[in-house]
């Protein structure tokens, strides 16, 4: 017999916890044999209460590595050299990368062989594992963090009165089937690494930055906080028919919040690229990592063909009454423009999709209204007609500004001149 240490076979004099990285090496690589009671020399030195020794084995194989793998493990006695040594036979297992349960699916606790070692494997190789064995959904790969929590998840739960516990995770595939924690349960959980990336431009280019946020943390709790941040620049514009103003925002909430969740449901979450949202005089574009579904074009989805990349994480938006139905998002987007000329845009690439909403309240960029110029218009409203002056009062500023103010007014159609001099009025168009 060739005892010599090597890529399938492992020698211990005694019974150790380094077994375990051995067995995980061994299952996780090409399978292979451990002797125990022999000397890495090649010495048989032999092991005493085998039958307690062997009782051990098992119930370190059993209770400290994941997953289970006692069904690739076997563990029995033999006599070489008339002593009585302990054969572990480890085949290599179908559910890899397997671990230590208290270090978790991180190098420190996943092992590989190369050589005559068993060594920690890299974060690089763990992943390709663990894409062999689950698949390529990722939301149904193992999270390589087990150490989650769902402060935010059960808060959104609880709040829309849905169940959501231990009793729930298996349910909703955030654990599998032996209770370890799916890729879905990370973006659900406290400690998602995926993030949203929003930023706000002065004008119709990305020339000039005037705000910049990046939002982390549950899915749950972006979704949130992110739609409340937009809101903040869907702005209300004031538009008159005579002099009835009629208060009109920019974007339709309904637009806004079918955009948002298309492309926090549909992105491809292999990529750790964000999903970045830009914010602009006349638009806001969504953009998600990893275009269409294979199988899917464009004008599919616009008549609400829908596959869903993230199936699991789909039905958890349904459950929380945050989706309708599958396909619905991309014509209740068009629909909620159907009162305006332009129309949402639609465009995908290989790796990415972006939808595109225009401001409802500019066409042709000439309805845009500051807030200043809606105090003027109902200020000339009230009173029939205004002077420069009367602008200047009422927004405290100065003349140089209250007559760029008013210019603007006149140049877009909604103020008229009357009179001229000093004796130059100012009345809403009707």
């Amino acid at each position: 017999m060739n005892l010599t240490e090597g890529l399938t076979l492992e020698l211990k004099r005694q019974v150790v916890d380094d077994i375990r990285k051995t067995v995980i090496a061994f299952a996780n690589t090409d399978g292979g044999t451990i002797y125990v009671g022999i000397g890495n020399d090649g010495e048989i030195i032999g092991v005493r209460e085998i039958d307690d020794e062997m009782l051990k084995i098992s119930n370190m194989v059993r209770d400290t590595i994941k997953s289970d793998i006692t069904l690739f493990v076997s563990c029995s006695s033999e006599e070489i050299d008339g002593k009585p040594v302990i054969k572990i036979v480890v085949n290599k297992g179908t559910e890899s990368p397997y671990y230590l349960a208290v270090k978790g699916l991180r190098p420190e606790g996943v092992f590989v062989r190369q050589g005559a070692s068993s060594v920690p494997a890299t974060e690089s190789a763990i992943r390709r594992m663990i894409r062999e064995t689950d698949g390529d959904s990722y939301e149904n790969m193992r999270s390589l963090n087990q150490d989650l929590t769902f402060d935010a998840a059960k808060k959104e739960f609880r709040e829309r009165k849905v169940p959501f516990g231990v009793n729930q995770y298996k349910t909703l595939k955030i654990v599998n089937a032996d209770g370890i924690y799916t890729n879905l349960g990370l973006l659900l959980s406290d400690q998602c690494v995926h993030t949203i990336k929003a930023a706000v431009f002065d004008g119709t280019t990305k020339a000039v930055f005037m705000d910049r946020r990046e939002f982390d943390g549950s899915l749950l709790k972006q979704l949130n906080e992110i739609f409340e941040y937009i809101s903040q620049y869907n702005k209300i514009r004031a538009e008159y028919t005579g002099l009835h103003r009629v208060d009109k925002r920019d974007y339709p909430e309904e637009a806004l919040r079918e955009a948002l969740l298309n492309s926090l449901v549909h992105r491809d979450y292999g990529y750790s690229a964000s999903t970045l949202i830009s914010i602009f005089d006349d638009r806001i574009e969504f953009i998600s990592v990893g275009g269409l579904v294979k199988g899917i074009s464009i004008n599919d989805m616009m008549l609400g063909v829908s596959m869903t990349r993230n199936e699991n994480l789909a039905h958890i938006f349904y459950r929380l009454t945050l989706i309708e139905a599958y396909g619905t998002g991309v014509p209740k987007i068009l629909r909620s423009y159907d009162d305006y000329p332009k129309k949402p845009s639609f465009e995908a690439s290989e790796n990415a999709f972006k939808t595109t909403l225009p401001n409802k309240n500019i066409e042709n960029g000439q309805n845009l209204l500051s807030e200043k110029e809606q105090i003027v218009i109902d200020l000339a409203a009230r009173e029939k007609e205004i002077s420069r002056k009367d602008v200047e009062e009422t927004l405290k500023v100065s003349q140089t500004m209250s007559g760029r103010i008013i210019k603007h007014l006149v140049n877009k159609g909604i103020l008229r001149v009357v009179g001229g001099g000093k004796s130059t009025r100012y009345i809403a168009v009707k």
